[in-house]
């Protein structure tokens, strides 16, 4: 069985951001840049902590892991981490899984109120509009005085109720694995879901998306949601039943605004282009001039914890111990 590295931090971190432009990272590390180029900056079998490149080919990102025979902490810069869990299998037992809980609050959850928004006052509709040169008013509902329901009450969904609050909704409701209280009200379970889903003007998704939460969003979920209401997603696609979707939407009885779509990348032939009450954006939630003075500083803190030997925060999985010696792997 292979053992703990008695030295975790005498090795190689690898950043997908330049690490000269990452102020106050800690003294006694050897950073190298990788940003999933073709080829490795250092040996991969040295690397102690792996900073995941961002918005790259899960097959790209998880190509070294299969190497790295020291890593102690790979750091997701993502909130969702499920198309990294294969790599659990090639880490070094004990070694650790982070995500980038908080990175992607802010821009996440602008995208979330502008797909809201966006879709209920008929920005497309005006956008096509303007192409063809026509001026066409139109009388569109408003987010003030509506029920949302936000289903996955992490720091994004927090972060989305902080941009509703302005906005005069008649209520906020919120679902959660499990329950709890906050300052704003109760976080209902997710156990609570089908009695809530009825009384939702607007339905946000941004939940993760795990073994419970594939294919939550299927017929009887849709089934339950009120004539017109607006299905808004920002979290993972196969959250939703593509297919049950499409019947839905072309039927006009509900609306939908997608940050993220199963199949994903869109198909350029794909129904849901052209869905009536359909909005598609292209999983840009997260990319924004928000994310990189927020990735730094989630490196640069990460890594102070690291290089002082205390625990990393955002730990979402560990390496399992195991019974092969995998310090021989190539």
């Amino acid at each position: 069985m292979a053992t703990a590295d008695p030295h975790p931090t005498s090795g190689d971190v690898w950043l997908p951001i330049p690490p000269g432009e990452i102020d106050g990272l800690p003294d006694g590390l050897n950073y190298v840049h990788w940003d999933a180029g073709p080829d490795y900056p250092a040996d991969p079998a040295r690397c102690v902590f792996y900073a995941v490149p961002y918005m790259k080919a899960a097959d790209v990102c998880l190509r070294p892991l299969t190497r790295m025979r020291r890593v102690r902490v790979v750091q997701a810069l993502t909130a969702g981490i499920d198309h990294l869990l294969p790599g659990l299998d090639h880490m070094p037992p004990g070694a650790q899984l982070c995500n980038a809980r908080g990175l992607h609050d802010a821009s996440t959850a602008e995208l979330a109120l502008t797909l809201t928004l966006a879709s209920l006052r008929g920005v497309p509709d005006f956008v096509r509009a303007q192409d063809a040169g026509e001026w066409r008013p139109d009388y569109r509902p408003a987010l003030a005085d509506k029920s949302v329901l936000i289903v996955g009450y992490g720091s994004i969904g927090s972060a989305i109720e902080d941009r509703l609050t302005p906005f005069e909704c008649a209520r906020v409701m919120r679902i959660a694995r499990t329950a709890r209280d906050t300052v704003r009200g109760p976080v209902h379970p997710l156990s609570e879901l089908t009695a809530l889903l009825p009384t939702a003007d607007v339905v946000i998704l941004a939940t993760p998306l795990t073994a419970q939460t594939r294919g939550l969003v299927g017929r009887d979920f849709l089934a339950r949601m009120k004539d017109g209401a607006l299905l808004v997603n920002v979290a993972r696609g196969a959250i939703v039943d593509t297919a049950a979707l499409l019947l839905e939407v072309e039927s006009g009885r509900l609306c939908a605004a997608l940050d993220v779509t199963d199949p994903e990348p869109l198909p350029a032939d794909h129904p849901l282009w052209h869905a009536p009450g359909v909005l598609v954006t292209p999983h840009v939630g997260g990319p924004s001039s928000a994310f990189l003075p927020r990735a730094k500083r989630l490196l640069r803190g990460q890594l102070a914890l690291f290089a002082a030997g205390e625990p990393v925060r955002y730990v979402v999985g560990t390496a399992p111990e195991s019974t092969v010696d995998r310090s021989t792997r190539p």
